[in-house]
């Protein structure tokens, strides 16, 4: 099956910057819409940003508009979520995941548009 991986998570303090790398296994990682969701105690999980296969469209939750940047390296099988000026509500388990469909125009939001999914990194953000 297909594998992903999250790093870069961490402690820091409100108004500091994090880079969390999502690896992926798959020859085919290139052709499809990648996402970020995190989850935070007693809460839902959550969408947070989103690119397609061919890196045109990219979308974000109103919540990080300005602060979070998606992207990704098809030749490493790599996406990336840097994130800026973070702050205490940003706290929870960050996850990537794959679009269950290749090559679409759109960008999957939801949860059920997305079939593979990595462990988490944990987002602690202090005041």
């Amino acid at each position: 099956q297909v594998q992903l991986v999250e790093s870069g998570g961490g402690l820091v303090q409100a108004g500091d910057s994090l880079r969390l790398s999502c690896a992926a296994s798959g020859r085919t990682f290139s052709d499809y819409a990648m996402g970020w969701f995190r989850q935070a105690p007693g809460k839902d999980r959550e969408f947070v940003a989103a690119i397609s296969w061919s890196a045109r469209s990219i979308y974000y939750a109103d919540s990080v508009k300005g602060r979070f940047t998606i992207s990704r390296d098809n030749a490493k099988n790599t996406v990336y979520l840097q994130m800026n000026s973070l702050k205490p509500e940003d706290t929870a388990v960050y996850y990537c995941a794959r679009d269950l469909s290749r090559r679409r125009t759109i960008v999957p939001r939801s949860r059920s548009q997305y079939d593979y999914w990595g462990q988490g990194t944990q987002v602690t953000v202090s005041t």
